[in-house]
Order: C-alpha cells, then structure tokens, then sequence
C-alpha cells in the first residue's frame, strides 16, 4: 500500500497544489481592492503555489471578521442616536472654521461611525511621566469600571506599576478589564497578562495567545490602539503604549518622547464602544455601552471631537479616507509629526497636489528611529514628496514616538495612527478628529518645537549618498507594508 502511494505521490503533491493555489488565487483576486495588491498575490501563488498560499495566509489576508461585529450592527444605532443628541450641526461648522471644514465633516459622517460632538474636553499630557501620573491617579479614584486596550503593556516598573493600581482598584470592588494585542504582550518576558491573570484580574489578549501563538489566518492583524476608559465618564488615548523607556524617572536623558491625551465628554462614549467591541472579540463578553449624560449646571465645552476607529473590518481603511479628505480640503498649511511616514501613492499624491496648490506642507520624522528598517524604507521614499515642494525635517535628541497632524490651525488628527502601511490597512488604530483652535495652536506650537531641533531633508543630499545604500533603502521599501 506504502509503495503503491509513494508512485502517486508527485501527481498528489501536484493535484494538492493546484488547488489550494486556485483558492488562495482567487481568494485574492476577490478581496483585494488594490490591482497592484491582487496582480503581486496571484503572481506569487501562480510562481509557487503551496508556499505562496501559506505566505498569503498569514501575511497577505488583511480582513477580519470580528465576532464583535454582531455587537456593532445591534448597537450602532444606540451609539449614534447617543451621539447624534451632542453632534455638531454641519452650519456651524462652517460658520466658525469655514465651508472647506464642513465638507470635511461630511466626509467624515459618512466614512465613519461617530458623530463629531460638542461638550468635549482634551487635555495634552506631554510625556511619560506626565501620562502614567494622571492614569495611575484616575485609576485610584475609580469608582465602578475601567477597560484598558494597549499595544504594548510591558512587565517592566512601570508597567507593574499600573498594573498594581488595576489591581488595587479590582480589589476595591472596580470592575476591571485589560486587553492587550498578542504581539505587544511578547515585548516584554514575562507577560504582564500574566503578572494580571495570576492575580485574579480579567485580563486577555488580542488575535491570540501569549504562549501558544497567534491566530491564523490573522497573525499580521494586531490592535495597535490605546484606550482606557474609567467610569465611563473618562478617558486616555493617543499614542503612547505602556513602557518605562518613555520616562525620564526610568530612563533619564534617554526617555523617548510621545504624547497622549485625557478626555472628557460624549467622544468617551464613543472610545469605551470600540473598546468593548474588542474585549468582546476577544472574551465573548459583551458590555454594555456608555451613555452620556451632559451636567445641567455645565455649559457646553468648546472642543469638538469626533473619534475615528479603522482596522481591517468594516472600517478598513478609514484613517485613510479621513486623512486624503483632510489634505484636499487645506488652504494655508499641512504640519504633520510622525515616527513612521511611509505613505501610500495615494496619500503622496495628496500631499503633492496640496502642494501644487500652494498649501505649505511640514513632515517631521525623527533623526535617530527605533526601527531600522522602517527608517530606511522611509528614507527610500522621502523624494517622491520633496521634489514636489514639501519639506521634511529630521528631529534631533531621542526618539518621538507622537503622531499629531494639524491643517490651518483648526484641525487636529491625534491618535494611534502612524502614516505607514501598517496603520492604515493592518492595524485596528484609534484617532481623534478635533475642530478647536486652541488645540490646534497647541499641537503646532509642540510640532514647531520639533522642528527648531530639527535639520532639513534636502534632495541634492539624499543624491549625493551611495548608491549601495538608497538601493538599500529601496529593496527595504518592497517589503514596508509588513514592517
């Protein structure tokens, strides 16, 4: 029988792969929406059909089917009639920042599922130092909840630091819950998930396990947001995970830098929602949402906030779509501060066209990066915007891990997102779209900073480099959607 089946077995290796080549073929033929992205995934099944199909498996199918979905399509429409009561009327807008910002907000009504509310506060925490502070205070002063989602929650002193106030707060009767993505959880051995679990604290992880691994087909998808509602009436988010390499208590002159914001308001709500649909994918319990409930005696605050959810689900791409309606709708200026730019053609062409128009655009990326890689894929494409009049600055000191982008002084986008392919098509990010010219003077007067510490990218220089290293540079962009 053996050696009956050993004389078949090149015809069954061939039948095996030709069908699973087939399905992995068409299965990128049907879902990607992207002709370069579908040509390149058919190519390699085509050219190698069992290995290329496992490669599109893990690293090529960037959809998931949250099982948090159900909870979406039954609790949308109470999250936007919650929304709806405190959102910001499309003539006001434009009465008070201008028609270009209505347009934008109409974008924004359609692409994603909150409204832009008013009665919001947001205050700007500009370190580490700062941030962890105002957590840990806000935990202890819990009263009945707190959901935490992070990228990273390292098990390092500031980490069980945070984590023995979640603990303390459990203790004292809070409802807490702590997610953390599956990669993230592996940056720091051991987990803190299991610093928490071990202690009695309902804590999970995202699209996997820390211990027996990711959950394919989705092991490239990771949660890449920051979230922590306390009590449902407060909130903390932007981009700073948590780690004691970002205070100066810890790692003095070395602390990185990165910026997060404390929240207040009905856009806490609407934070708390896509957190609990999260914890819902990853636990199956399913919370129940927050509502607002503005204070009689109050007035309602000035910052209009609209928070912006994207992952690849049924938001694929929406950080995207809001950014590319932001850069048409520029009139004086564009400053954007990001760790890692690797725009998309679409996003460069964006920017170009602003540019073209006259719209004065700044990108500032750090001198020093923490990832190699990435910093020599984007350095490979730094030309395609520089050429077109754009500037981009190299920020001297430590490594600033913040994304703030401001348009005209009026707009702000903060949050998670980084402008690389990752953020804006594998990750599930969190960003806040805010209309407050006080906020935006804030956010460009810390990107000016930047910027006076910083050293202009000039083209004739990056020419001048060898040419082994920008063909370095260049073989490392191929491969940037999956840094």
């Amino acid at each position: 029988m053996l050696d009956a089946t050993s004389h078949y077995w090149p015809y069954i290796f061939l039948v095996l792969s030709v069908i699973v080549g087939a399905v992995a073929a068409a299965h990128a033929a049907m879902t990607k929406e992207d002709v370069r992205s579908a040509a390149g995934w058919v190519g390699l099944v085509i050219f190698s059909p069992l290995l290329g199909a496992f490669i599109y498996m893990v690293a090529g199918i960037n959809r998931i089917r949250h099982a948090a979905l159900a909870t979406r399509r039954a609790g949308r429409r109470t999250f936007e009639k919650q929304s709806s009561e405190h959102a910001l009327g499309r003539e006001q807008i434009a009465a008070q920042f201008g028609r270009q910002f209505r347009a934008l907000n109409i974008l924004g009504d359609t692409v994603t599922r909150f409204f832009m509310t008013t009665g919001n506060s947001i205050t700007l925490l500009e370190d580490g130092d700062c941030a962890y502070a105002e957590i840990c205070t806000a935990i202890d002063q819990a009263q009945s909840s707190i959901l935490l989602e992070s990228y990273i929650f390292d098990c390092d002193e500031i980490g069980r630091r945070v984590a023995d106030h979640l603990l303390s707060a459990e203790k004292r009767g809070v409802e807490v819950r702590v997610l953390i993505d599956a990669v993230g959880a592996r940056y720091s051995v051991p987990s803190i998930v299991n610093y928490l679990s071990e202690r009695g604290l309902q804590a999970r992880t995202f699209n996997g396990n820390v211990i027996m691994g990711l959950r394919l087909p989705y092991a490239n998808l990771r949660t890449h947001r920051k979230i922590i509602v306390i009590d449902g009436v407060l909130a903390f988010t932007g981009g700073m995970n948590i780690r004691q390499s970002f205070t100066t208590e810890f790692a003095g002159d070395e602390a990185g830098l990165d910026t997060h914001f404390r929240v207040t308001g009905p856009a806490v709500a609407d934070l708390h929602a896509v957190a609990a649909e999260d914890w819902h994918f990853a636990s199956g319990e399913q919370l129940e949402p927050v509502i607002f409930n503005a204070p009689d005696d109050d007035m309602p605050l000035p910052t209009y906030v609209r928070v912006v959810s994207s992952g690849p689900d049924a938001s694929l791409e929406t950080n995207h779509k809001m950014l590319i309606g932001a850069f048409s709708v520029a009139h004086s200026h564009i400053r954007i501060m990001s760790p890692y730019f690797i725009p998309d053609r679409e996003l460069v062409s964006a920017l170009v066209t602003a540019a073209r128009r006259g719209v004065r655009i700044d990108v500032v990326v750090p001198l020093e990066n923490n990832l190699r890689l990435v910093d020599l894929a984007m350095t490979a494409q730094f030309d395609q915007v520089l050429k077109h009049g754009c500037r981009i600055w190299r920020v001297a000191g430590t490594f600033n891990h913040s994304k703030l982008l401001t348009i005209d002084g009026h707009w702000s986008y903060v949050g998670s997102s980084n402008l690389d392919p990752r953020s804006l098509r594998l990750n599930f990010e969190v960003d806040l779209e805010i209309l407050d010219n006080d906020f935006a003077a804030m956010i460009e007067m810390r990107i000016d900073a930047a910027i006076a510490c910083s050293r202009e990218v000039k083209l004739v220089d990056l020419d001048r480099r060898s040419f082994p290293l920008r063909l370095l540079e260049k073989l490392i962009w191929l491969g940037s959607p999956y840094l």
